[in-house]
């Protein structure tokens, strides 16, 4: 850390500490857990992924010998589940998981949870997990999957998700698993990641991208932040007692992502002193790694394992610079007319039918650089494209945030390019380059600061207190301001505003998720793939030369259940980014032998997803404390006719092999099964119970858990998006939203953002006369 004077006044505000921790060849979780919940893990992990020796003939290759070889153990999986178990992993179900381990380390609490399996004819006749044979641990674990009991199957889940998650998506210090060869997967972009490939895409900017030198991190000591500031502009005051400093501007915003950047870009381009805080680091584009589970770590909210308390919903959420438009998969969708008209009509928000709101919608796609052509449609969008034109299905070409020939993959990881027109490249961007504003990271808000006004008949705002560094060492910094903007997304927000001391009932209520179910099919690479009892010359190849990481992630979309003409609470169907980590999270397991050889057929499986307007709703009033969401019957039956559509849809476009990620695992061979055998296979699959944990959910979508109305009975913010308990205090958010948007949210809350701009501007302007 630098100490002199000297040195202090010429160091830059951001000193890239964080770049390795994006890499490979690292242990990402310290191991403190216990020896005896070890054991159990261990024999877990081995349940799971245990070696297995396919070796039987001389002629099968090395690679695939060495993939069914390769256990959980063997590249130490089970110390980083131990790792991630003994405190990383923020979750209610964590307490209930580690009692479990350790129960199961010994005969008695063996016997308990596992039954007559865990029992031997030799001494000591009941075995601990640990020492139970390999195939009963394999029936014990799927009897926990199957099970009437809820926390069995709570247990299974958070078990093998996990342990799946982190033994596909490591990586050595080359970049590579020793998986992922078998599976057709290159790991990190090679035409990003190699300088001496050349392509169309330009591989990295040499300027590192457009906020390197304008964020200050948190982990610098308090003079050397002091200074950053004031280098920038910006008057500070020490505290008389040396807790902290106050930084004084004219607005602080919580959060950097796709609706706090908005209004800082605009606010600062008018002139006013703009800090953004951050919890989440930035990552310059040359130290984007593009790998799977550094990434999902470092940039997600939850380290890429958030889930409901009940573990019924995978939620993926940004929690770096950026957030959400950082890892988003570039669909960028204007608010549909119904919705428009919904909001406008039944909740009389006159905002969403006034030309003010139209006109923010052309400025955020115009900023965004929105169109909508591609070049070359990834795997997964032409599966979804040509089965939906042989049915007769619609299908649309989605706008995305991107030019039409960045085809890429992987951005979910970040946007190692900058082609990605993502709030970095875009509103942080527009307020770093006015030089009135700057980013501060690595930084938690404990609370928003307001108090009593002479003359106001509610609080008025006053800025913000933040903390950062280590439990022991905790340091606080005030930012003074003289309006404040939360815009940390509808799961943080609520909890903010409520250590703040607002009172409102409505805060945290009213969650919408966008609920996602899936469906696959495989499609062979070739027909040397096809077993001996198909005709091989009857099936060609779909697609030869495309895998299913590659390519646009979203290009594509079926509107054929999304009821768009009437109420807009149906289900549209897109495609997702599933790389080894999150695809084996999600693909069931019913043994350790078939679960390997579906994940060999990786890069040739498409998925689509199905997701929900949904009606149901669910609550975040202290996360990550507390995390709730029910599935709504209404929205259960849209999800169903959404398997049935994508399965008919993946069979149309020439499955050979089609499945959903229910935990019984069936799957249906279209080349051997009839067509009465096909119909009942949809009917089945399509008609399963989706609320009891049996079929993963997943969201990429949090909404409305600080909703604006027209009367602070039903609502926490205004019109105005201004809370109606604190003047001066503004939500920047999806938490805003009235409802469920049933699309894409990026350029609603952007066009939202930008109303709110406006109306804090009036405020600013007003108050600075």
């Amino acid at each position: 850390m630098v100490s002199s004077s000297e040195e202090v006044e010429n160091v830059p505000f951001y000193a890239d500490m964080t770049g390795n921790s994006l890499k490979g060849g690292q242990s990402r979780y310290p191991n403190i857990i216990s020896k005896k919940e070890m054991l159990t893990i261990t024999a877990l992990c081995e349940t799971f992924l245990p070696s297995l020796d396919v070796s039987s003939s001389t002629t099968t290759p090395k690679s695939i010998v060495d993939f069914y070889g390769t256990s959980a153990v063997m590249t130490r999986t089970d110390e980083e589940l131990g790792g991630l178990l003994s405190g990383r992993l923020k979750h209610r179900a964590l307490g209930l998981i580690r009692l479990v381990l350790w129960l199961l380390s010994t005969w008695w609490g063996t016997l308990a949870i596992c039954g007559t399996r865990c029992l031997s004819d030799k001494f000591p006749y009941v075995q601990n997990f640990p020492a139970v044979g390999q195939e009963q641990r394999v029936k014990i674990v799927l009897s926990w999957s199957l099970s009437s009991f809820f926390l069995f199957r709570m247990l299974f889940k958070a078990l093998k998700f996990t342990t799946m998650v982190l033994f596909f998506s490591q990586a050595n210090e080359n970049n590579q698993n020793p998986s992922w060869k078998t599976m057709g997967y290159c790991g990190p972009d090679p035409n990003h990641i190699n300088p001496d490939r050349k392509t169309t895409r330009d591989f990295v900017d040499e300027k590192d991208g457009p906020l390197r030198d304008f964020v200050v991190d948190a982990a610098h000591e308090e003079e050397l932040l002091a200074r950053a500031f004031k280098q920038m502009g910006f008057s500070t005051t020490a505290s008389t007692d040396s807790t902290c400093f106050t930084v004084n501007c004219d607005a602080v915003v919580v959060g950097s992502g796709t609706g706090g950047s908005v209004v800082a870009g605009k606010l600062a381009k008018a002139g006013h002193k703009v800090i953004v805080v951050e919890k989440g680091r930035y990552y310059s584009r040359r130290n984007l790694s593009l790998l799977e589970g550094p990434s999902l770590d470092q940039m997600y909210e939850g380290n890429g394992f958030l889930c409901t308390d009940d573990l019924s919903m995978l939620i993926l959420a940004g929690s770096t610079v950026g957030g959400g438009s950082t890892i988003n998969w570039s669909a960028s969708i204007r608010t549909p007319e119904h919705v428009l008209n919904e909001w406008c009509d039944e909740h009389e928000l006159k905002l969403f039918g006034s030309n003010a709101f139209h006109h923010a919608l052309d400025a955020v796609c115009d900023r965004m650089g929105v169109q909508g052509e591609v070049t070359d449609e990834g795997f997964n969008n032409a599966i979804l494209r040509k089965g939906c034109e042989e049915l007769g299905y619609p299908v649309t070409t989605v706008g995305r945030n991107a030019p039409k020939d960045h085809n890429c993959g992987w951005c979910h990881l970040g946007c190692r390019d900058g082609r990605k027109k993502s709030v970095q490249e875009t509103w942080l961007s527009d307020m770093v380059n006015s030089g009135n504003g700057v980013i501060l990271q690595g930084c938690n808000v404990s609370r928003v600061l307001h108090r009593t006004k002479r003359g106001k008949s509610r609080n008025v705002a006053g800025g913000i207190v933040a903390e950062f560094g280590e439990k022991k060492k905790k340091q606080r910094i005030v930012i003074s301001s003289i309006v404040t903007v939360v815009a940390g997304g509808a799961l943080n927000t609520p909890a903010l505003l409520k250590r703040s001391g607002l009172n409102n009932a409505n805060i945290g209520k009213n969650l919408h998720l966008h609920p996602v179910v899936m469906a696959w099919g495989h499609f062979p690479e070739t027909t040397d793939d096809l077993s001996n009892n198909e005709d091989k010359r009857s099936n060609a190849v779909i697609f030869p030369e495309k895998k299913s990481f590659e390519g646009g992630i979203i290009t594509s979309m079926s509107t054929i259940d999304s009821s768009f003409k009437t109420s807009g609470y149906g289900a549209v169907i897109q495609t997702p980014a599933l790389h080894p980590g999150v695809f084996s999270a999600l693909m069931p397991w019913v043994s350790p032998l078939d679960f390997r050889h579906r994940m060999r057929k990786f890069s040739r499986t498409a998925h689509l997803f199905a997701l929900a307007r949904d009606r149901g709703s669910g609550s975040a009033p202290d996360y990550p404390n507390k995390l709730w969401y029910s599935l709504d019957p209404r929205d259960e039956e849209k999800l169903q006719k959404g398997i049935e559509r994508m399965l008919r849809v993946l069979v149309a476009a020439g499955a050979t092999e089609i499945g959903t990620h229910n935990c019984e695992g069936k799957i249906f061979n279209v080349k051997k099964g009839s067509k009465e055998e096909l119909e009942e296979f949809v009917k089945e699959a399509s008609g399963k119970r989706l609320r009891d944990l049996s079929t993963p959910l997943c969201s990429a979508h949090q909404m409305g858990s600080c909703r604006m109305g027209t009367e602070i009975s039903t609502s926490v913010v205004s019109p105005r998006c201004e809370t109606w308990e604190v003047e001066g205090l503004f939500v920047a958010d999806t938490s805003v939203f009235p409802t469920a948007l049933g699309v894409n949210p990026m350029i609603t809350v952007q066009a939202i953002s930008f109303c709110t701009a406006q109306s804090i501007l009036e405020v600013l302007n007003r108050k600075k006369i």
